[in-house]
């Protein structure tokens, strides 16, 4: 996000926090904010009226308010309509961020349970479950297929053997991609579940298990590094032949010896 947008979705996340400890019910809560965000999806002339700047604030939230009144709770009907009076510099900022606010309620949810950790690993796993069987990932992205028969698919897999709020996000990631690759968008959600419990994920990739003790120094030094709590998430991975590389974000800091290779063969490649 940009600008007046990110400022913009600082105070919806504040009013989410407000609205989140008014309500029984923030799993729900959240389901209804991706129902507003297929809405607007599907709906791109709503969806510029509602973010569009030149329109006064009340009148943005009066047509919100009109659109959704009977479809979704009062709560989040109005909701809402404190959203769509903050200033958005692009009307699809308006719609990543209502679905961020969905994940953070739906995280919110798990973590009223104590079962955020669950929620963050099972994300991570269920990823590169995907990611290591094609005929898995082609039935989830295959857009031929309804969303659904893939929520059904996703169902069978994973209902009874993860928690309520992994189900619901792989569900809305299968059904709902955005534009996004599936990997993508568990990833993006996985971040933000992570930012609940205001902590960066860092991807681990090494040839064999670390051991707890390893973990633990790891854990200690990048949460030194970063100046926050970091969580890992661990792939154990044969082709890295030895040492470790980590990914936080956009950061990567590799150990292993297979890019030491690599760094060795482009040279090779450039002096000859």
């Amino acid at each position: 996000m940009i600008g007046a947008s990110r400022a913009s979705f600082v105070e919806a996340r504040e009013r989410l926090e407000a609205a989140l400890s008014a309500t029984r019910d923030a799993a729900a809560f959240g389901g209804e904010l991706f129902a507003v965000v297929h809405l607007l999806d599907r709906e791109h002339v709503l969806r510029r009226a509602l973010s569009d700047p030149a329109q006064p604030a009340d009148r943005r939230a009066g047509l919100a308010t009109a659109v959704l009144d009977g479809s979704v709770s009062a709560a989040v009907r109005d909701f809402i309509g404190d959203v769509v009076r903050q200033r958005w510099a692009r009307s699809t900022e308006l719609t990543d961020a209502i679905e961020e606010l969905g994940v953070t309620a739906i995280a919110a949810a798990a973590e009223a349970q104590s079962r955020i950790d669950d929620v963050e690993d099972e994300l991570f796993r269920f990823g590169r479950i995907v990611e290591a069987q094609p005929e898995l990932r082609g039935a989830l992205v295959d857009r031929r297929v309804p969303g659904e028969r893939k929520v059904e698919l996703v169902t069978t897999l994973l209902e009874g053997k993860t928690t309520a709020a992994t189900l619901r996000l792989v569900s809305e990631a299968v059904a709902y991609p955005r534009g996004r690759s599936l990997e993508r968008a568990l990833e993006s959600y996985g971040r933000i579940v992570a930012e609940r419990r205001n902590r960066l994920v860092a991807v681990v990739r090494t040839a064999v298990e670390l051991d707890e003790a390893q973990k633990t120094r790891l854990t200690a030094a990048l949460s030194a590094q970063y100046g926050r709590d970091v969580h890992l998430n661990i792939e154990v991975d044969p082709s890295v032949l030895g040492g470790i590389s980590v990914q936080i974000g956009d950061e990567e800091i590799d150990g292993t010896i297979a890019r030491r290779l690599e760094d060795v063969r482009r040279r090779i490649e450039r002096a000859s």
